[in-house]
C-alpha cells in the first residue's frame, strides 16, 4: 500500500484532534452537570478511529461499542448533532433519546454504538452478508474491546464470517483492560484477538493502535482484501485509554508507571512530531487545532441552546407500533 499523501496525513491529524477536543469538551460538560448518564471516552484511542475512517469508502459501514464517539464523528456525523445527543437535546442525532452509548448516523455509514458487549459483531457480519449478496462492494468494519474476545458472540461472528468469506473487518481495540480487569488475567493467550485468529483460518494481525499511519496502512490492506472477495480479517490494535472505563471510574487500579508510559505515547503528540519532521509547518498544524476548537465551541453553544425533546420525539420508536397509546 502507498504511504499516506500529505493531504491524507493532514486529514488524519485533523481527525484525531477533532475527536480529542470533542471528548474533552464532553467531559467538561459532565463536570458542569450538563451531560447526563454515563459516558465512555476514547481519549488516547483516536488513531484507531482516524486510521480506519480515512481508509473506508463513504458507503462502508461502521459498527462500534459504547466507546464510540470517535468512530461516529470521524465517519462524518455532524458534531453539533453528536453534542446535542450527549446533552439530551432535540437537535441530537437520535433526537436526544439515545445518549452517549447509542450514537447512530446511518446516512454516514455509522450503524450504531452498542451498549451490550459483543452484541454488534453478529450484526456487522449480517450487514456484510447483505453487501455480499447484493454485490455492493461495501465492507463492514466492526470495532470492539479486548474483553469482547471472551464473549461467545465474538467467536460465533468470526467463525461465520470466515465460513462464508464475508466482507467484514473485525477490529479489536485492545486497551489492556476489560472494564477494571487486566485482560491478561482472564485470557490464556498474549494477544486476545490476534492469537485466536488462526483458529478461524485468519491471519493474526497486530498493529500499533497509537500510530495512525500504521493503522491507516493496515486498514487499506484489509479493506481491499474484503472488497476483493478474499473474506474477513481480524485486526488487534494495541492502544490505551487515558482515563478510566467510564466517567465514574478514576482508573486507580492501573499502575502509575504503566499510565505514564502510555501517556508518553499519546497518538496526537507523536503524530504532530512526525508531521513536523516531514516538513509540515507548525503554524499549519496550529490552524487545524484552532479550527477544531472553534468547531467544538460552536457545537457546544448550538446544543446548549437547543430545547429538550418533546413528546412527539420521546414517545415514538418506543413500542412496536411506534407509540405508547396502545397501553391505555
Amino acid at each position: 500500500m502507498q504511504q499516506p499523501s500529505p493531504e491524507t496525513r493532514l486529514r488524519l491529524y485533523a481527525d484525531m484532534v477533532r475527536a480529542r477536543y470533542f471528548e474533552k469538551r464532553a467531559y467538561d460538560l459532565f463536570l458542569q452537570g450538563l451531560l447526563k448518564g454515563t459516558t465512555h471516552l476514547g481519549l488516547g484511542q483516536e488513531a484507531v478511529a482516524a486510521g480506519f475512517a480515512a481508509a473506508m469508502r463513504s458507503d462502508d459501514m461502521t459498527f462500534c461499542t459504547y466507546r464510540g464517539h470517535n468512530h461516529t464523528l470521524l465517519r462524518g456525523a455532524p458534531m453539533d448533532a453528536l453534542m446535542g445527543e450527549l446533552l439530551g437535546r432535540e437537535n441530537g442525532i437520535c433526537g436526544g433519546k439515545g445518549g452517549s452509548m447509542h450514537l447512530t448516523d446511518v446516512a454516514k455509514g455509522a450503524m450504531g454504538s452498542y451498549a451490550i458487549v459483543g452484541a454488534h459483531l453478529p450484526v456487522a457480519a449480517g450487514a456484510a452478508w447483505a453487501a455480499q449478496v447484493r454485490d455492493t462492494g461495501q465492507v463492514s468494519v466492526c470495532f470492539f474491546g479486548d474483553g469482547t474476545t471472551n464473549i461467545g458472540a465474538f467467536h460465533e461472528a468470526v467463525n461465520m464470517a470466515a465460513v462464508w468469506s464475508l466482507p467484514v473487518v473485525f477490529v479489536c481495540e485492545n486497551n489492556l483492560y476489560m472494564e477494571y480487569t487486566p485482560i491478561d488475567e482472564v485470557t490464556p493467550v498474549e494477544h486476545p484477538a490476534a492469537d485466536r485468529a488462526p483458529a478461524y483460518g485468519l491471519d493474526g494481525i497486530i498493529v500499533d493502535g497509537n500510530d495512525v499511519d500504521a493503522v491507516y496502512e493496515v486498514a487499506q490492506r484489509v479493506l481491499s482484501r474484503a472488497r476483493d472477495g478474499a473474506g474477513p480479517s481480524l485486526v488487534e490494535a494495541k492502544t490505551y485509554r487515558h482515563g478510566g472505563h467510564s466517567r465514574a471510574d478514576p482508573g486507580k487500579y492501573r499502575p502509575d508507571e504503566e499510565v505514564a508510559e502510555w501517556m508518553a505515547r499519546d497518538p496526537i503528540v507523536l503524530y504532530r512530531t512526525r508531521l513536523e519532521e516531514f516538513g509540515i509547518q507548525p503554524d499549519e498544524l496550529d490552524r487545524i487545532e484552532t479550527a477544531a476548537t472553534a468547531e467544538v465551541d460552536e457545537a457546544t453553544e448550538v446544543s446548549k441552546s437547543a430545547p429538550a425533546p418533546g413528546p412527539d420525539t420521546l414517545m415514538t420508536n418506543v413500542w412496536a407500533d411506534g407509540g405508547s397509546a396502545w397501553r391505555n
